[in-house]
């Protein structure tokens, strides 16, 4: 089992920036794809971006390009995300995931990753 827990979240103006944690316990090997996915009310949960450690790369959803940016420090087991340029639209609870997915097909369905978090909340006002 893993054990995901998401920190950083809060309370920001259009603009602002915000960094996302995801600290991973448990069995972490598991761990290969860690990414972040978002859910506003009554909209779906929506890709935003992840970290494969085994392939060395990273993939943003359309909504983080250029924006965020996904890293992951190894010896912590932890996984970051680097919010700037912040928008109302941003508005979101930002979840943490992890999984063994390797197809670039794949990153941005959320079937594809076992681990979940409970979740931070982003307010970005207006």
């Amino acid at each position: 089992q893993v054990q995901l827990v998401e920190s950083g979240g809060g309370l920001v103006q259009a603009g602002g920036s915000l960094r996302l944690s995801c600290a991973a316990s448990g069995h972490t090997f598991s761990t290969v794809a860690m990414g972040w996915f978002r859910q506003a009310p009554g909209k779906e949960r929506e890709f935003v971006a992840v970290i494969n450690r085994s392939l060395s790369v990273t993939y943003y959803g359309d909504s983080a390009k250029g924006r965020f940016t996904i890293s992951r420090d190894y010896g912590k087991n932890t996984v970051y995300l680097q919010t700037n340029s912040l928008k109302p639209e941003d508005t979101a609870v930002y979840y943490c995931a992890a999984g063994s997915v390797m197809s670039p097909t794949r990153y941005s369905d959320s079937s594809e990753y076992p681990y979940w978090g409970r979740g931070t909340q982003v307010t970005v006002s207006s």
